[in-house]
C-alpha cells in the first residue's frame, strides 16, 4: 500500500494546472467527480499561482439583515420595494432580524441592496 503522508505532501505542492489534469484522470479513468476536493486542493496548494485566489472567489452571496436600526418602517419600506413582498411579509422579515433576505445573488446586486437598505437605517451584511 502506498504511503500515505507522502500521497498528501505531492498533493499539497500541485498546482492549479495539475489538479485540473488529475481531476480529469480520476473522472475519466475511474469515473469520480471530486468537485469538492478540487476547491480544498486548489485553494491551500503552495504553488503560489494567482489562479487559486480567482478559483475561491465568492460568485454568489446572501443578503442579510442584521438589525433594522432606528428607522424600522423605512426598513420595512424598502424591503417590500426590494423583493417585491407584501407589507405583512416585509414587516414579517425586519421583525425577524437578523433574517436573510436573498440569497444566490451577485455581488453587484447584493451591494446595491445592501446600500439602498443601509441608507434606510439598516444594519446589512453580505455573506
Amino acid at each position: 500500500m502506498a504511503d500515505v503522508k507522502a500521497i498528501a505532501d505531492q498533493l499539497v505542492g500541485l498546482t492549479i494546472k495539475d489538479v485540473t489534469e488529475l481531476l480529469q484522470i480520476l473522472k475519466d479513468e475511474h469515473g469520480i467527480e471530486p468537485a469538492a476536493a478540487a476547491v480544498a486542493v486548489s485553494s491551500g496548494g503552495g504553488g503560489g499561482d494567482a489562479g487559486g485566489a480567482a478559483a475561491a472567489e465568492q460568485t454568489e452571496f446572501e443578503v442579510v439583515l442584521e438589525s433594522a436600526g432606528g428607522s424600522k418602517l423605512k426598513v420595512v419600506k424598502e424591503v417590500k420595494t426590494l423583493l417585491g413582498l407584501g407589507l405583512k411579509d416585509a414587516k414579517e422579515l425586519v421583525d425577524g432580524a437578523p433574517a436573510t433576505l436573498k440569497s444566490g445573488v451577485d455581488k453587484a446586486e447584493g451591494e446595491s441592496i445592501k446600500a439602498a437598505l443601509e441608507e434606510a437605517g439598516a444594519t446589512v451584511v453580505l455573506k
